[in-house]
């Protein structure tokens, strides 16, 4: 396991994050862990209003809970990694 999931490949970081539900990805720091396409998702969602944060994060567990199972596995992971930055968002908004 530590072979094929070792430290030569991203598959750990990525099984971490799908199993986990989480992301690796940092909302105030984004220079590390964070990919080119969370960044710009982050840029995007970043100066929303706490209702738009809520509905989005609404909507992205509908899709990840109801949908989840007829997704193509990359759409799911992709879904799931914007639930964790949109509920992270969601919490420094309230802080």
């Amino acid at each position: 396991m530590c072979d094929e999931l070792g430290p030569k490949h991203d598959y750990m970081h990525l099984h971490i994050e799908e199993a986990g539900g989480t992301s690796l990805c940092n909302v105030n720091d984004t220079a590390k862990g964070c990919s080119d396409k969370q960044k710009d998702f982050i840029g995007k969602w970043n100066e929303k209003s706490k209702d738009d944060l809520q509905k989005q994060v609404d909507r992205l567990t509908g899709m990840v809970e109801k949908d989840g199972a007829s997704m193509k596995p990359e759409a799911l992971t992709w879904a799931k990694q914007r639930l964790a930055i949109v509920k992270s968002l969601h919490k420094k908004d309230e802080l």
